[in-house]
């Protein structure tokens, strides 16, 4: 698989993990010393959380509250910088909601991405989630 496809299965992979509660999948697309951090519509900075146990404790408590059916999707993928053992991303985010019978766009934002080649497997080393809108 070139690294654009990896790169990209690790972004999707990421998101269908989150969207059906698959913590085994989703931790595996973070590094062990990953970090995460994010801004909602411009507000303070979260975080960081650093390493993959704090980042996925905030993905569980996130979905804990949820009691609707989430869609990330990611688009607009741009490979900032690339060589055979990492890569600097920035992609669009768009959150669909799916609860009692409607869909409706919960936020869309901006990812921007560090990973790194484990193996022949890309995960994220860092990731800032820059929401527009609360969630």
């Amino acid at each position: 698989m070139s690294a654009r496809g990896g790169i990209e299965n690790t972004f999707h992979r990421w998101a269908l993990a989150y969207d059906e509660n698959d913590m085994d999948t989703m931790a595996d697309c973070f590094t062990e010393d990953a970090v995460l951090s994010m801004t909602i519509a411009g507000g303070d900075l979260i975080g960081p959380f650093d390493g993959r146990e704090a980042i996925m404790g905030l993905m569980r408590d996130s979905l804990a509250s949820q009691t609707d059916q989430r869609r990330h999707l990611t688009t607009n993928i741009i490979i900032r910088e690339e060589d055979a053992t990492s890569a600097t991303t920035e992609s669009y985010l768009t959150l669909l909601s799916v609860e009692n019978g409607a869909i409706q766009v919960l936020s869309s934002g901006k990812y921007q991405d560090r990973l790194v080649n484990e193996g022949g497997v890309w995960r994220l080393s860092k990731r800032h989630i820059a929401l527009d809108l609360p969630y």
